[in-house]
């Protein structure tokens, strides 16, 4: 079944991890978990102090190059009437540290390893343009 807007927001609110797709200059996709604060209609996620490979993240520079994104969040259990997915389609900007206290509050709130380890950033900011979502049944 599929999702209203508003149904399919909520939904993705509700997940506490999400898929993020980015694709660089040539389309060549790139897709990574992450976890994020959703307010208003605003996605944010932050480069966060978890061990890297490198501080220069594909995720980075594919928005830098193409700032359309998409990010999904589901949901899976056996019971397979109890499936969803939500996808919110938009277009992603980078915020440094400074420009993101609102942001880093809210994944705080959401995410106690936060709290105890503040993200130094930068933080990916995506502004949904479309929310789609499907349902096994409506919840």
């Amino acid at each position: 079944m599929k999702l209203a807007g508003a149904e399919a927001r909520r939904r993705f609110a509700s997940a506490r991890v999400a898929r993020l797709a980015t694709a660089d200059g040539d389309g060549v996709p790139h897709l990574v978990p992450i976890v994020f604060a959703l307010l208003h209609d605003t996605i944010y996620s932050a480069v966060d102090a978890k061990p890297k490979r490198t501080t220069a993240l594909r995720r980075l520079a594919n928005v830098r190059a193409n700032p359309r994104v998409a990010v999904l969040a589901d949901h899976y259990e056996d019971d397979w009437t109890a499936l969803w997915w939500v996808r919110a389609d938009g277009a992603a900007s980078i915020l440094d540290a400074a420009d993101a206290s609102g942001a880093l509050d809210a994944l705080a709130a959401r995410y106690a390893q936060y709290r105890r380890d503040p993200p130094p950033g930068p933080v990916l900011a995506i502004q949904v343009s479309a929310w789609t979502g499907w349902a096994a049944h409506r919840a």
